[in-house]
């Protein structure tokens, strides 16, 4: 269920206006779903109509604590039946380490049946030692570690030089992937501004140090930063905290089968 490329008759008539897109399993050109609260059905809708889109799926906040167990380890099962990996949002994690239960917290998790996890300090300041034996801890666990950099706060602003050291480091530590803070409105945290535009500046100055940008997740969850993404670096940027709604839609972007990454490969060819 979900879990290979549809097969469309469609596109056994139609080639995708913009070629190169990986299928599953890939590396590049991951899909992060932010899940806020999904229930079963829901999630096997998903799963049917999109799962062949998705790679990874978060428990968005600290969600994962309200759910019924029963339920969390099914859901949980579910979406890694489909080959794609599922882990509890990097608040929650921060939560863990405030009350010095991180220990306890990766061996719940990997318990659970959760894949991943998300080492963040959005909302509270980490240490840089807590940090990296996170991450060490993570992966002795066999899970796979996505990190996190950028302010959920506006008021929490630091230099983008010390984003980069951070991005640097875990990707030295182990992690799999570095995200880049978005949060769910696209708007005034991390690399946005509040009207939800690029903070060219920054961006710039973090590809120049990290160079490939495959190392990186784009939290961007609305349609003019996917777009932009896509046009600069193609099909196969990586891009997080997409609403489930969104799925199709963000496909279609990616493989030019929506008119705004059409119409620039229309132009090119006239």
């Amino acid at each position: 269920m979900g879990g290979q490329a549809h097969s469309s008759m469609w596109m056994e008539l139609l080639d995708f206006p913009l070629p190169g897109r990986l299928s599953k399993p890939r590396t590049q050109g991951l899909t992060m779903v932010i899940d806020k609260g999904l229930g079963l059905h829901e999630t096997k809708d998903l799963l049917h109509t999109a799962g062949a889109y998705i790679d990874f799926i978060k428990l968005g906040f600290g969600t994962s604590g309200l759910y019924p167990q029963d339920l969390l380890e099914e859901k949980i099962n579910m979406v890694k039946a489909c080959g794609i990996d599922i882990y509890p949002g990097g608040t929650f994690l921060e939560i863990a380490v405030l009350q010095g239960k991180l220990k306890d917290y990766l061996a719940y998790a990997k318990d659970l049946g959760y894949t991943a996890v998300e080492i963040s300090d959005g909302t509270i300041k980490i240490p840089p030692e807590v940090r990296e034996r996170a991450i060490c801890m993570a992966l002795e666990h066999d899970l796979k570690v996505l990190t996190e950099v950028g302010n959920k706060d506006p008021r929490d602003r630091v230099e983008v030089g010390r984003y980069i050291e951070q991005i640097l480091s875990d990707l030295e530590q182990g992690a799999f992937k570095v995200i880049l803070e978005g949060r769910e409105s696209g708007k005034g945290a991390g690399f946005y501004d509040p009207e939800g535009r690029f903070l060219a500046d920054d961006v710039e100055q973090v590809l120049a140090a990290v160079g490939d940008p495959q190392p990186l997740i784009w939290e961007a969850p609305l349609k003019q930063q996917q777009l932009e993404l896509i046009l600069r670096f193609g099909p196969n940027v990586n891009l997080g905290n997409i609403a489930p709604a969104e799925l199709l839609s963000l496909e279609a972007l990616r493989v030019g089968l929506r008119g705004d990454t059409l119409r620039p490969i229309c132009r090119e060819s006239v």
